[in-house]
């Protein structure tokens, strides 16, 4: 199996487990490190982003999470999130996640329809990505304000109020019932007319540049924290690269640091989900490889590249 088959396969098996998997018993918890959206009814489980909003810290004098079952679950939660964060790194995001997956389906119909993807400096790109840590304070930020100062309660949750895949997602499920407008005050309603601005936006930035929502994803930027504890790496032999720029031209998050890193082994960005693409995409042997620990899983090949400049 070809390794773009390979991802192929289990982004979509991944897809149908986290989208369907509730129906027939699969649940897989409330803290997984990946876009799997919580209001898709039936879903096999769902991002740790609406735990760590709605935890009992948020809503409570902060030191109440040290004592409570509630708070007890919080902190399980807590690690569970960090532990699979640790076991497989960031191909949470670029294998696993369900909404990046329907990002990259949508990338791949504009290329049926021959659209060149849209492309953004490398200055504006960089200030781009301080947004979802912004995002990332934000959405632990609101809901300290609710339990502590008063903020109204309908802007708990604030972030998924304002998730596109809120709306998005449910769809593959049968529902459209999250386009609606909630209008049971002035909050509610300026919340949902935001969600379908920033869901349109999305929408059409997804369909234009590859892993848009990505960009400002505040999950990837709480899954950045552990980089360095990831046990999924990757390496680089930078005394064998030839510099022919293969990595950055296929990488869907418009990483650079792969091509240009000249003394480090270990290339892995903040902005890169792991993909791989790269490495399929080198044409030096073992220049670029993925790693789980010291076992190598994925190495760049000159004669696979070779084969895929004459599919081509």
């Amino acid at each position: 199996m070809k390794f773009y088959q390979l991802r192929f396969f289990i982004q979509s098996a991944c897809f149908i487990l986290l989208t369907y998997g509730g129906r027939i018993g699969v649940k897989l918890g409330h803290f997984l490190p990946c876009f799997s959206c919580p209001y898709v009814p039936g879903c096999g489980g769902h991002c740790y982003l609406m735990a760590l909003q709605g935890s009992s810290w948020g809503f409570q004098v902060p030191i109440t999470m040290l004592v409570g079952s509630y708070g007890l679950t919080s902190f399980g939660m807590l690690v569970g999130f960090i532990l699979l964060t640790v076991l497989l790194s960031k191909t949470w995001c670029g294998w696993i996640c369900p909404f990046g997956t329907l990002q990259d389906w949508i990338s791949a119909l504009r290329r049926k329809l021959g659209i060149r993807k849209s492309y953004f400096n490398w200055d504006f790109m960089d200030k781009l990505k301080s947004i979802k840590y912004i995002l990332l304070g934000l959405l632990i930020l609101i809901p300290l304000l609710i339990g502590n100062t008063g903020l109204h309660q309908d802007l708990k949750l604030p972030f998924c109020q304002l998730c596109p895949a809120k709306p998005v997602m449910p769809v593959f499920a049968g529902t459209l019932r999250h386009f609606e407008l909630n209008t049971t005050n002035t909050i509610t309603v300026v919340m949902g007319i935001l969600s379908l601005i920033l869901t349109a936006f999305f929408l059409v930035g997804m369909f234009f540049k590859d892993r848009f929502f990505c960009i400002f994803c505040p999950l990837l930027a709480l899954i950045s924290i552990f980089d360095k504890l990831g046990m999924v790496r990757l390496k680089k032999r930078v005394d064998s690269c030839i510099g022919c720029g293969n990595c950055q031209r296929v990488c869907p998050a418009d990483v650079r640091q792969v091509h240009n890193e000249k003394k480090n082994e270990d290339v892995l960005n903040t902005a890169c989900m792991e993909c791989f693409n790269c490495v399929e995409a080198c044409p030096q042997d073992n220049v670029l490889s993925a790693k789980w620990l010291k076992w190598r899983l994925f190495s760049s090949s000159g004669k696979r590249v070779a084969k895929l400049l004459k599919r081509k």
